[in-house]
Protein backbone atom coordinates (compact mmCIF):
# COMPACT_ATOMS: atom_id res chain seq x y z
CA UNK A 1 0.00 0.00 0.00
CA UNK A 2 1.02 3.48 -1.29
CA UNK A 3 1.82 5.66 1.75
CA UNK A 4 2.79 9.75 0.86
CA UNK A 5 3.34 12.06 2.83
CA UNK A 6 0.05 13.24 3.24
CA UNK A 7 -3.05 12.58 1.38
CA UNK A 8 -4.95 15.81 0.31
CA UNK A 9 -7.07 13.59 -1.72
CA UNK A 10 -8.17 11.69 1.30
CA UNK A 11 -8.98 15.06 2.96
CA UNK A 12 -10.42 16.53 0.06
CA UNK A 13 -13.07 13.33 0.51
CA UNK A 14 -13.82 13.91 3.52
CA UNK A 15 -15.10 17.63 3.12
CA UNK A 16 -16.27 17.49 -0.58
CA UNK A 17 -19.32 18.50 -0.05
CA UNK A 18 -18.30 21.75 1.88
CA UNK A 19 -15.72 22.27 -0.48
CA UNK A 20 -17.26 22.16 -3.15
CA UNK A 21 -19.99 24.63 -1.75
CA UNK A 22 -17.48 27.42 -0.64
CA UNK A 23 -15.83 27.01 -4.29
CA UNK A 24 -19.13 27.53 -5.84
CA UNK A 25 -20.11 30.56 -3.55
CA UNK A 26 -17.32 32.30 -4.52
CA UNK A 27 -17.84 31.86 -8.69
CA UNK A 28 -21.42 32.82 -7.92
CA UNK A 29 -20.31 36.16 -6.12
CA UNK A 30 -17.11 36.95 -8.44
CA UNK A 31 -15.43 38.41 -6.17
CA UNK A 32 -12.07 36.87 -6.82
CA UNK A 33 -9.45 38.93 -5.41
CA UNK A 34 -10.19 40.02 -1.35
CA UNK A 35 -13.96 40.79 -0.68
CA UNK A 36 -15.95 39.23 1.57
CA UNK A 37 -14.66 35.19 1.71
CA UNK A 38 -10.96 36.97 2.77
CA UNK A 39 -12.30 39.66 5.44
CA UNK A 40 -14.42 36.32 7.07
CA UNK A 41 -11.11 34.62 7.12
CA UNK A 42 -9.14 37.36 8.53
CA UNK A 43 -11.21 37.22 11.27
CA UNK A 44 -11.67 34.00 11.82
CA UNK A 45 -8.01 33.39 11.88
CA UNK A 46 -7.08 36.28 13.96
CA UNK A 47 -9.69 34.54 16.29
CA UNK A 48 -8.40 30.86 16.10
CA UNK A 49 -4.59 32.61 17.01
CA UNK A 50 -5.29 35.08 19.12
CA UNK A 51 -4.60 37.81 17.41
CA UNK A 52 -6.26 41.34 17.42
CA UNK A 53 -5.47 41.14 13.55
CA UNK A 54 -5.06 39.35 10.88
CA UNK A 55 -4.07 40.72 7.00
CA UNK A 56 -3.85 37.97 4.51
CA UNK A 57 -1.38 37.83 1.09
CA UNK A 58 -0.09 36.59 -1.78
CA UNK A 59 2.08 33.61 0.14
CA UNK A 60 4.34 32.68 3.45
CA UNK A 61 6.99 33.75 2.17
CA UNK A 62 6.04 37.32 1.38
CA UNK A 63 3.79 36.85 4.41
CA UNK A 64 7.54 37.10 6.10
CA UNK A 65 9.01 39.77 3.70
CA UNK A 66 6.66 42.31 4.43
CA UNK A 67 6.40 41.68 8.14
CA UNK A 68 9.86 42.72 8.26
CA UNK A 69 9.02 46.01 6.66
CA UNK A 70 5.95 46.49 8.15
CA UNK A 71 7.90 46.31 11.39
CA UNK A 72 10.41 48.83 9.83
CA UNK A 73 13.08 46.62 8.89
CA UNK A 74 15.70 48.60 6.59
CA UNK A 75 18.81 47.76 4.00
CA UNK A 76 21.74 47.24 6.26
CA UNK A 77 19.82 46.14 9.23
CA UNK A 78 20.59 42.37 10.60
CA UNK A 79 18.05 40.01 11.63
CA UNK A 80 19.17 36.97 13.99
CA UNK A 81 17.37 33.89 12.40
CA UNK A 82 18.62 29.89 12.54
CA UNK A 83 20.37 28.23 9.62
CA UNK A 84 18.28 25.01 10.08
CA UNK A 85 14.93 25.70 8.41
CA UNK A 86 13.59 26.43 4.74
CA UNK A 87 15.49 29.16 1.99
CA UNK A 88 12.03 31.46 2.56
CA UNK A 89 13.19 32.47 5.94
CA UNK A 90 16.29 34.09 5.16
CA UNK A 91 15.67 34.62 1.71
CA UNK A 92 12.65 37.44 3.16
CA UNK A 93 15.29 38.93 5.18
CA UNK A 94 17.46 39.21 2.33
CA UNK A 95 14.82 40.37 -0.25
CA UNK A 96 14.39 43.62 2.64
CA UNK A 97 17.91 44.66 2.05
CA UNK A 98 18.47 43.73 5.29
CA UNK A 99 21.26 40.98 6.36
CA UNK A 100 20.41 37.41 7.96
CA UNK A 101 22.58 36.19 10.63
CA UNK A 102 22.48 32.90 11.71
CA UNK A 103 22.50 31.27 15.44
CA UNK A 104 22.57 27.70 15.99
CA UNK A 105 19.61 25.30 16.79
CA UNK A 106 18.84 23.63 19.81
CA UNK A 107 19.44 19.65 18.81
CA UNK A 108 16.48 18.22 20.51
CA UNK A 109 13.72 20.91 19.07
CA UNK A 110 15.87 22.19 15.80
CA UNK A 111 14.55 25.68 17.04
CA UNK A 112 16.78 28.58 17.22
CA UNK A 113 19.16 28.15 20.89
CA UNK A 114 17.93 31.14 22.80
CA UNK A 115 21.82 30.76 24.69
CA UNK A 116 23.83 31.69 21.60
CA UNK A 117 21.37 34.80 20.43
CA UNK A 118 23.21 37.30 22.46
CA UNK A 119 26.75 36.79 20.88
CA UNK A 120 24.94 37.38 17.55
CA UNK A 121 23.92 41.37 18.36
CA UNK A 122 25.75 43.93 17.20
CA UNK A 123 24.85 47.86 16.65
CA UNK A 124 22.84 47.06 13.17
CA UNK A 125 20.69 44.31 14.54
CA UNK A 126 17.04 44.93 14.69
CA UNK A 127 15.00 41.65 14.82
CA UNK A 128 15.00 38.75 15.71
CA UNK A 129 13.19 35.40 13.44
CA UNK A 130 12.64 32.43 15.27
CA UNK A 131 11.26 29.23 13.17
CA UNK A 132 9.16 27.14 14.61
CA UNK A 133 10.41 23.95 12.85
CA UNK A 134 8.65 20.91 12.18
CA UNK A 135 5.41 22.47 14.33
CA UNK A 136 7.52 22.37 17.44
CA UNK A 137 7.17 25.98 19.33
CA UNK A 138 10.44 28.05 19.77
CA UNK A 139 11.61 28.83 23.01
CA UNK A 140 10.04 31.86 23.13
CA UNK A 141 10.53 33.09 26.67
CA UNK A 142 13.88 33.40 26.78
CA UNK A 143 13.28 34.82 22.92
CA UNK A 144 11.04 37.84 24.03
CA UNK A 145 13.47 38.80 27.04
CA UNK A 146 16.31 38.87 25.11
CA UNK A 147 14.32 40.89 22.41
CA UNK A 148 12.89 43.48 25.06
CA UNK A 149 16.64 43.64 26.69
CA UNK A 150 17.64 45.18 23.57
CA UNK A 151 14.99 46.53 21.85
CA UNK A 152 14.37 44.22 19.24
CA UNK A 153 11.62 43.73 17.29
CA UNK A 154 10.18 39.62 17.10
CA UNK A 155 8.97 37.97 13.67
CA UNK A 156 7.56 34.53 14.35
CA UNK A 157 8.25 32.41 11.42
CA UNK A 158 5.19 29.85 11.92
CA UNK A 159 4.76 28.73 8.56
CA UNK A 160 4.74 24.95 9.97
CA UNK A 161 3.42 25.50 13.34
CA UNK A 162 -0.28 26.80 12.86
CA UNK A 163 -1.88 25.62 15.84
CA UNK A 164 1.15 25.00 17.70
CA UNK A 165 1.45 26.73 21.39
CA UNK A 166 3.66 27.63 24.39
CA UNK A 167 3.32 28.58 27.68
CA UNK A 168 5.82 30.81 29.20
CA UNK A 169 7.96 29.31 31.98
CA UNK A 170 7.83 32.17 34.36
CA UNK A 171 4.33 34.40 33.30
CA UNK A 172 1.25 36.13 34.81
CA UNK A 173 -0.19 33.81 32.67
CA UNK A 174 0.64 29.75 32.82
CA UNK A 175 -1.49 29.63 29.75
CA UNK A 176 -0.28 28.07 26.59
CA UNK A 177 -0.70 30.82 23.08
CA UNK A 178 -0.23 30.41 19.92
CA UNK A 179 2.78 30.37 18.12
CA UNK A 180 2.50 33.73 16.37
CA UNK A 181 1.19 35.89 19.10
CA UNK A 182 4.35 36.53 21.11
CA UNK A 183 6.51 38.75 19.17
CA UNK A 184 5.22 41.99 16.47
CA UNK A 185 4.06 39.51 14.40
CA UNK A 186 2.94 35.76 13.80
CA UNK A 187 3.99 34.63 9.45
CA UNK A 188 1.62 31.86 8.28
CA UNK A 189 1.74 30.04 4.88
CA UNK A 190 -1.15 28.23 3.43
CA UNK A 191 0.92 25.57 1.22
CA UNK A 192 -1.31 23.10 -0.24
CA UNK A 193 0.88 20.37 2.52
CA UNK A 194 0.55 22.44 5.55
CA UNK A 195 -1.53 21.70 8.53
CA UNK A 196 -4.10 24.32 7.10
CA UNK A 197 -3.69 24.07 3.75
CA UNK A 198 -4.55 26.02 0.80
CA UNK A 199 -5.27 24.97 -3.19
CA UNK A 200 -2.81 26.66 -4.29
CA UNK A 201 -0.04 29.64 -2.39
CA UNK A 202 -1.73 31.98 0.36
CA UNK A 203 -0.17 33.45 3.55
CA UNK A 204 -1.41 35.50 6.73
CA UNK A 205 0.32 38.00 9.08
CA UNK A 206 -1.28 37.97 12.43
CA UNK A 207 -0.18 40.60 15.14
CA UNK A 208 -1.74 42.49 18.14
CA UNK A 209 -0.12 45.69 16.70
CA UNK A 210 -2.42 47.82 14.79
CA UNK A 211 -0.06 50.23 13.19
CA UNK A 212 1.99 47.09 11.66
CA UNK A 213 -1.12 45.63 10.46
CA UNK A 214 -1.91 48.94 8.54
CA UNK A 215 1.21 48.90 7.25
CA UNK A 216 0.92 45.30 6.33
CA UNK A 217 -2.72 46.06 4.48
CA UNK A 218 -1.39 48.78 2.36
CA UNK A 219 2.28 47.65 1.13
CA UNK A 220 -0.09 44.25 0.04
CA UNK A 221 -2.36 46.48 -1.91
CA UNK A 222 0.35 48.12 -4.50
CA UNK A 223 2.27 50.45 -1.44
CA UNK A 224 -1.66 52.45 -1.24
CA UNK A 225 -4.44 53.11 1.33
CA UNK A 226 -6.59 54.64 -1.39
CA UNK A 227 -6.63 53.42 -4.90
CA UNK A 228 -4.34 54.56 -7.47
CA UNK A 229 -2.73 57.24 -4.18
CA UNK A 230 0.39 55.24 -3.61
CA UNK A 231 2.62 56.09 -0.59
CA UNK A 232 5.13 53.63 -0.63
CA UNK A 233 6.72 51.21 -3.08
CA UNK A 234 4.22 47.79 -2.30
CA UNK A 235 3.24 45.10 -3.70
CA UNK A 236 0.99 42.54 -5.71
CA UNK A 237 0.31 40.10 -2.97
CA UNK A 238 -3.24 40.08 -2.04
CA UNK A 239 -5.03 36.56 -1.14
CA UNK A 240 -7.43 35.55 -3.51
CA UNK A 241 -11.61 34.69 -2.59
CA UNK A 242 -11.43 31.57 -3.57
CA UNK A 243 -8.53 30.42 -1.28
CA UNK A 244 -9.82 32.16 1.82
CA UNK A 245 -13.11 30.22 0.62
CA UNK A 246 -11.39 27.04 0.86
CA UNK A 247 -9.50 28.01 3.75
CA UNK A 248 -12.61 28.81 5.96
CA UNK A 249 -14.00 25.58 5.19
CA UNK A 250 -10.41 23.46 6.42
CA UNK A 251 -10.34 25.95 9.58
CA UNK A 252 -13.21 24.32 11.12
CA UNK A 253 -11.81 21.21 10.89
CA UNK A 254 -8.28 22.45 12.35
CA UNK A 255 -8.52 21.58 15.92
CA UNK A 256 -9.56 17.47 14.74
CA UNK A 257 -6.84 17.49 12.64
CA UNK A 258 -4.19 18.65 14.68
CA UNK A 259 -5.55 16.17 17.18
CA UNK A 260 -5.45 13.43 14.61
CA UNK A 261 -2.06 14.52 13.42
CA UNK A 262 -0.85 13.90 17.68
CA UNK A 263 -2.32 10.71 17.46
CA UNK A 264 -0.11 9.00 14.46
CA UNK A 265 2.90 10.83 15.83
CA UNK A 266 1.51 8.66 19.06
CA UNK A 267 1.47 5.75 17.19
CA UNK A 268 4.98 6.85 15.38
CA UNK A 269 6.67 6.76 19.10
CA UNK A 270 5.12 3.68 19.86
CA UNK A 271 6.56 1.54 16.89
CA UNK A 272 9.58 3.47 16.17
CA UNK A 273 10.86 3.89 19.95
CA UNK A 274 11.81 0.13 19.76
CA UNK A 275 14.30 0.93 16.80
CA UNK A 276 17.74 1.26 18.48
CA UNK A 277 18.83 4.04 15.51
CA UNK A 278 15.66 5.99 15.61
CA UNK A 279 15.11 8.77 17.80
CA UNK A 280 11.56 10.37 17.77
CA UNK A 281 10.78 14.10 17.98
CA UNK A 282 10.40 15.49 21.18
CA UNK A 283 8.00 17.70 22.71
CA UNK A 284 9.36 20.34 25.14
CA UNK A 285 8.00 21.07 28.35
CA UNK A 286 5.08 23.62 28.05
CA UNK A 287 5.25 23.42 24.21
CA UNK A 288 2.60 21.31 22.63
CA UNK A 289 3.76 20.47 18.82
CA UNK A 290 1.33 20.28 15.77
CA UNK A 291 3.10 17.72 13.55
CA UNK A 292 3.50 19.82 10.29
CA UNK A 293 6.34 17.11 9.53
CA UNK A 294 6.86 13.87 11.78
CA UNK A 295 10.70 14.09 11.71
CA UNK A 296 12.67 11.73 13.47
CA UNK A 297 16.70 11.74 14.02
CA UNK A 298 19.04 8.64 12.34
CA UNK A 299 21.78 7.57 14.11
CA UNK A 300 25.24 9.24 13.11
CA UNK A 301 26.25 6.60 10.32
CA UNK A 302 22.68 5.43 9.40
CA UNK A 303 22.77 5.27 5.53
CA UNK A 304 20.07 7.57 5.67
CA UNK A 305 19.80 7.30 1.67
CA UNK A 306 19.32 3.80 1.16
CA UNK A 307 17.04 4.02 3.78
CA UNK A 308 14.62 6.47 1.78
CA UNK A 309 15.87 3.99 -1.53
CA UNK A 310 14.11 1.45 0.59
CA UNK A 311 11.51 2.86 1.70
CA UNK A 312 10.48 3.93 -1.72
CA UNK A 313 10.87 0.95 -2.99
CA UNK A 314 7.82 -0.18 -0.65
CA UNK A 315 5.83 3.09 -1.88
CA UNK A 316 6.28 4.72 1.60
CA UNK A 317 7.63 8.32 0.75
CA UNK A 318 9.88 10.31 2.91
CA UNK A 319 11.81 13.38 2.63
CA UNK A 320 15.08 15.63 3.95
CA UNK A 321 13.85 18.52 5.65
CA UNK A 322 16.72 20.33 5.20
CA UNK A 323 19.58 19.01 3.51
CA UNK A 324 21.77 21.73 3.82
CA UNK A 325 22.24 24.38 6.42
CA UNK A 326 21.68 28.32 4.93
CA UNK A 327 24.84 29.45 5.86
CA UNK A 328 26.31 26.84 3.22
CA UNK A 329 24.07 27.47 0.51
CA UNK A 330 25.39 29.15 -2.66
CA UNK A 331 23.01 32.02 -2.48
CA UNK A 332 24.88 33.03 1.05
CA UNK A 333 28.42 32.35 0.15
CA UNK A 334 29.24 36.04 0.02
CA UNK A 335 28.71 36.01 3.85
CA UNK A 336 31.55 33.87 3.82
CA UNK A 337 29.86 30.71 6.09
CA UNK A 338 31.74 27.41 5.91
CA UNK A 339 31.60 23.88 7.31
CA UNK A 340 32.14 23.60 11.01
CA UNK A 341 30.84 26.98 11.86
CA UNK A 342 26.97 25.80 12.95
CA UNK A 343 27.72 22.03 14.18
CA UNK A 344 24.12 21.35 15.73
CA UNK A 345 22.71 22.24 12.38
CA UNK A 346 25.63 20.70 10.13
CA UNK A 347 24.85 17.98 12.23
CA UNK A 348 20.91 17.64 11.60
CA UNK A 349 21.11 18.08 8.01
CA UNK A 350 23.16 14.82 8.03
CA UNK A 351 20.50 13.05 10.30
CA UNK A 352 16.86 13.91 9.93
CA UNK A 353 14.31 12.24 7.80
CA UNK A 354 10.77 12.83 8.12
CA UNK A 355 7.99 10.31 7.51
CA UNK A 356 4.12 10.67 5.99
CA UNK A 357 1.98 12.14 8.73
CA UNK A 358 -1.29 13.13 8.16
CA UNK A 359 -4.47 12.80 10.42
CA UNK A 360 -6.23 10.31 8.09
CA UNK A 361 -3.36 8.28 8.69
CA UNK A 362 -3.90 4.11 10.41
CA UNK A 363 -2.36 2.78 12.93
CA UNK A 364 -1.81 0.14 10.20
CA UNK A 365 0.22 2.03 7.64
CA UNK A 366 2.00 3.44 10.69
CA UNK A 367 3.05 -0.05 11.49
CA UNK A 368 3.84 -0.57 8.11
CA UNK A 369 6.46 2.58 8.21
CA UNK A 370 7.98 1.77 10.99
CA UNK A 371 8.27 -2.22 9.73
CA UNK A 372 9.78 -1.11 6.51
CA UNK A 373 12.38 1.39 8.40
CA UNK A 374 13.21 -1.67 10.79
CA UNK A 375 13.63 -3.87 7.84
CA UNK A 376 15.60 -1.55 5.82
CA UNK A 377 18.90 -1.73 8.24
CA UNK A 378 18.77 -5.28 9.49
Amino acid sequence: MSIPMVDLKAQYASIRDEIDGAVRRVIENAQFIGGPEVEAFEQEMGGYCGAAFAVGVASGTEALQLALLACGIKPGDEVVTPPFTFIATAEAITQCGAVPVFADIDPLTYNLDPRLIEEKITPRTRCIMPVHLYGHPADMGPIMEIAAKHRLKVIEDCAQALGAAYTFPVSQSKSPRKVGTFGDAGCLSFFPSKVLGAYGDGGMVVTGDAAVADNLKMLRNHGAKQKYYHLVPGFNSRLDGLQAAVLRVKLRHLKDWIEGRRRVAALYAKYLGKISYVTVPCEAQGSRHCYNYYTVRLKAGTDRGALQKSLSAQGISSMVYYPVSLHLQAVYAAQGGKKGDFPVSEKAQDEVLSLPIYPEMTEQQVVQVAEAIREATR
